[in-house]
This record gives structure tokens, C-alpha cells and sequence, in this order.
């Protein structure tokens, strides 16, 4: 291998790496708050990128229809125990929260559809369009059983990942989309080794996002609640914080971020209904080296991961997602050698 094709290469796994940063946030986050290993991450990101391309060809995204469902039994099971418990005062705010605001930007997309609009308003339209996604999915399937063992969270979170890539196909098609490059040109580095627009920008939103999220961590109300619920539930609830707000929240920030995912990898890889599984497998390694709690330590990991694809790919593309999926051996061998384990206290039978 020459130094040319390991630059490339290494271009090449920032990028992919840039990708799985992103990704390995919203997993973090989602299970700090909430203890949920959100396997459909991926598949949102898969609605965003088929929503843009929908948007290109001057059609109205199938998402629309998909939010539309997702939002009437978001409804039905927020507003049927309601009304069994003759608690109307709150049913308006249940129809607010779960059928007009998912409903917002649904309006905005179908207002967008055949007009003459710039190619960042459709960019944001997309990402906005998945936005209540992940709340809604969660409200029907995960929030009902939200103090369950995490296994039984985990068995939930499959299952809904395999709704989703269902309702995919359903509303989408089988057929796969790519969308025109965000960013075209291309700039030389040293030693002849060309970095094309579209990888730049992935690397620079990757940064800003990362940024964005730091400092909506570390000096906003609203971050300093997220972090208080991922310490201590039952201390956040003392001093007057609600783990599911908060667990709301939280979804929507990885939905969002699961956009912005999407709207990247549309215009450099062909994206197909059940592309997002393998996406968030990737993102779930880079969290298991941050040890699904650091956000630094996950950065890292999101670069290894990035890094070993690409090299990977170079001696073996068969082999690539095997190699990269291997590194969860040696990083928890290394955990758990690591981690202090307590001894059970195991009664003596004479």
C-alpha cells in the first residue's frame, strides 16, 4: 500500500467515521436517559435520505404518510387511557403534543413539493419531516414499558426496528435512492490526494453538530435536565425533573440527529428501505467503546470504526463488515477486564 492510497483511504474512513459519530451520539444519549438501545436509529436516517430523494424528483415523501399513521396511534394510545380515567382536561394537550405538532412539519413538506425552492430548504424540510418519528415510535412501543428490565427494552427496541424497516417497504418501495451531492468541487491536499466537497462537508457538520451538542449540554437548562435523568432517575424526579419529558426529548434529539445522518449519506451511497440496520449495528460499536455512557470515548470509537472500515474494505470488501464488527471482541474482553466486579454474596449450605 502506498502513502497516496492510505491517504485516501484515511479520507475516506473520516468520513465514514464523521457518519458514525453522529449516530453513536443519539445512541448515548437515547440510553443515558432512557436505558433503550435504539436500534431504529438507522432506519430514520433512511427516512431522511428517501425524503430528500423525494424531494428532488418533485414528489411528496411517502414520510409524510408515515408520520401521519405513527402520530393517529400515538393519539389513541395517549388519549384512550385518558378517557378511561375521565381525565378530559388533559386530552387537549395529549392532541397537541401527538397529533398537531407531528403534524407541523408534514404541512411544510407538502407545501414544498414542485415549487421553486432553494436546495437547503428541502435539505431542512427532510430533516424536520423525521424529526417526530422517533417520539411517536417510542410513545406506542417503548414508553408503555419504560421501567422494564433493559432486556426487555432491548427485545422491544428489535422489534420495533423491524416495524420500521417494514413500514419502510411499505411506504417507500423496494427500490433504492440516492440524492445530487450538498456540496460540489473538490480541494487538493499535499502530495496530490483530492478531498471532494461532499466528504468536507460531512466532516465540518460533524464537527458543528458535535459542538452544538456539547454546549446544549453544558450550559442550557434543558442539557443539564438530559444529564441529571442519565445520572439518577429517581434524584432527577426529586427535584422536580420528569424522566419521561426528559425521555421524549431525548428521542427527538436522536431523530434529529438521525436526519442530518440521513440527508450526508444519501448523496454517496445508494439507500435502500433496510439500509439503516447495518448503520446503527457500526454506530452501536462505536458506543460500546465509549461504553454506551461517554460521549468523548464514543467519538473515539465512531473514528476507530470509521478508520477500520475503510482500511478494511481496501484488503477485503467482503470481509469489511466482519472485521469492523470484530472489534466488539477485544473492547469488551478489555471492559471487562477492567470494570470491578462484586462478588454475590452466596450463602453456605453445611
Amino acid at each position: 500500500m502506498s502513502w497516496d492510497v492510505a491517504a485516501i483511504l484515511g479520507i475516506d474512513g473520516l468520513a465514514n467515521g464523521a457518519v458514525y459519530l453522529l449516530a453513536g451520539l443519539g445512541l448515548v444519549l437515547v440510553f443515558s436517559v432512557t436505558r433503550v438501545v435504539f436500534v431504529p436509529f438507522g432506519d430514520i436516517a433512511v427516512f431522511a435520505a428517501m425524503s430528500m430523494a423525494a424531494f428532488e424528483t418533485r414528489r411528496l415523501p411517502p414520510t409524510v404518510a408515515l408520520v401521519g399513521v405513527l402520530a393517529a396511534l400515538a393519539v389513541v394510545v395517549e388519549v384512550v387511557p385518558l378517557a378511561r380515567r375521565r381525565e378530559a382536561g388533559r386530552i387537549p394537550r395529549a392532541l397537541l403534543l401527538y397529533g398537531l405538532l407531528p403534524a407541523l412539519p408534514c404541512v411544510l413538506a407538502t407545501a414544498l413539493v414542485g415549487r421553486a425552492v432553494p436546495h437547503t430548504a428541502l435539505l431542512i424540510a427532510a430533516v424536520l419531516l423525521v424529526v417526530p418519528i422517533a417520539p411517536l415510535a417510542a410513545r406506542i412501543a417503548l414508553q408503555p414499558i419504560a421501567d422494564a428490565s433493559m432486556l426487555v427494552l432491548l427485545i422491544a427496541a428489535i422489534a420495533l426496528h423491524y416495524l420500521m424497516s417494514g413500514l419502510g417497504l411499505l411506504f417507500f418501495g423496494p427500490e433504492g435512492s440516492r440524492t445530487a451531492a450538498l456540496a460540489d468541487g473538490s480541494f487538493t491536499l499535499g502530495d496530490g490526494v483530492t478531498v471532494s466537497g461532499q466528504v468536507a462537508l460531512m466532516l465540518a457538520a460533524a464537527l458543528v453538530l458535535s459542538a452544538l451538542f456539547f454546549v446544549a449540554f453544558e450550559r442550557t437548562v434543558t442539557g443539564k435536565a438530559l444529564r441529571a435523568t442519565a445520572v439518577n432517575r429517581i434524584g432527577a424526579r426529586l427535584v422536580g425533573i420528569r424522566p419521561a419529558r426528559t425521555a421524549m426529548l431525548a428521542y427527538g434529539l436522536a431523530s434529529l440527529l438521525a436526519g442530518f445522518v440521513g440527508v450526508m449519506v444519501a448523496p454517496v451511497t445508494t439507500v435502500y428501505y433496510d439500509s439503516g440496520f447495518l448503520l446503527s449495528l457500526k454506530a452501536f460499536v462505536a458506543a460500546i467503546i465509549g461504553g454506551l455512557v461517554s460521549y468523548p470515548l464514543t467519538a473515539i470509537g465512531a473514528l476507530a470504526v470509521g478508520m477500520v472500515e475503510s482500511f478494511g474494505s481496501f484488503f477485503s470488501g467482503a470481509l469489511k463488515d466482519v472485521i469492523v464488527f470484530g472489534l466488539l471482541i477485544p473492547v469488551l474482553l478489555l471492559r471487562s477486564a477492567l470494570a470491578h466486579h462484586a462478588d454475590d454474596d452466596v450463602d453456605e449450605i453445611d
